[in-house]
């Protein structure tokens, strides 16, 4: 194992932990490459089975970020449906989830002032998506098609380890399984091989401390909701 890049980062894993949030407007401050990379070296001793680690990664910055997000922006506008390469929510909604979802939406439709019927400004935030909500570096992931669901699990941990290792360094992000609406797009932009397909994109930049979405906090379940210790088996 190789050092990382720059010096460790002095916030420790609970602490980053704690401050972890999806982080929806982005300050135009720029993100040293050097720290980029740092970032993903710390996220690349993420756990694979078999150690086969399937990530890749595009990083985005600059005139080529600029020119895929107006593009793609422009088409969440007008109203293009795009072409996903898999289906990320359940098909049918059900308790609890459906009220987890709703809520989370309403909250942050709510701290923009945004109104149950305003579909208008509804479908303008959602748009953002596709800017990365202005964020001055923009991660686009792939994984190779013939990997199986358990290449997907490790996957989820490198992703995290990302957001986590970015609050370390002080920054913040937003994982936007969105982007996976514009599939064919990008890979078409990015000069994809046929043989990946797009996982999701993120947002990683310096919060916008004045921005009103930013200012909501998404609940969590207690420990006792989800957790069961067992003491016998049946």
């Amino acid at each position: 194992m190789h050092a990382p890049a720059t010096p460790e980062p002095p916030l420790s894993a609970s602490g980053a932990l704690r401050t972890r949030r999806s982080v929806r407007a982005f300050l135009p401050t720029e993100v040293p490459r050097e720290t980029i990379v740092a970032i993903l070296e710390l996220a690349a001793r993420a756990p694979s089975g078999s150690n086969i680690q399937p990530w890749q990664v595009l990083v985005l910055t600059g005139a080529p970020l600029k020119t895929l997000t107006g593009e793609l922006h422009a088409l969440s506008l007008a109203g293009d449906p795009g072409a996903p390469d898999y289906t990320y929510y359940p098909r049918a909604w059900r308790e609890p989830y459906l009220a987890r979802r709703r809520k989370v939406g309403w909250d942050l439709y709510g701290a923009l002032g945004i109104g149950r019927g305003d579909t208008g400004r509804m479908n303008a935030q959602h748009a953002r998506n596709f800017l990365f909500f202005d964020a001055p570096v923009g991660l686009i992931f792939t994984i190779d098609r013939d990997m199986e669901l358990g290449s997907w699990l490790d996957y989820g941990m490198f992703l995290e380890n990302i957001m986590i290792a970015a609050r370390a360094f002080g920054l913040d992000t937003c994982p936007q399984a969105a982007f996976n609406t514009y599939a064919r797009v990008i890979a078409r932009r990015l000069a994809m091989p046929d043989t990946q397909m797009l996982v999701c994109g993120m947002a990683l930049g310096h919060a916008d401390p004045t921005a009103p979405e930013n200012t909501f906090v998404t609940e969590r379940e207690p420990v006792e909701g989800f957790t069961r210790f067992v003491d016998s088996l049946a």
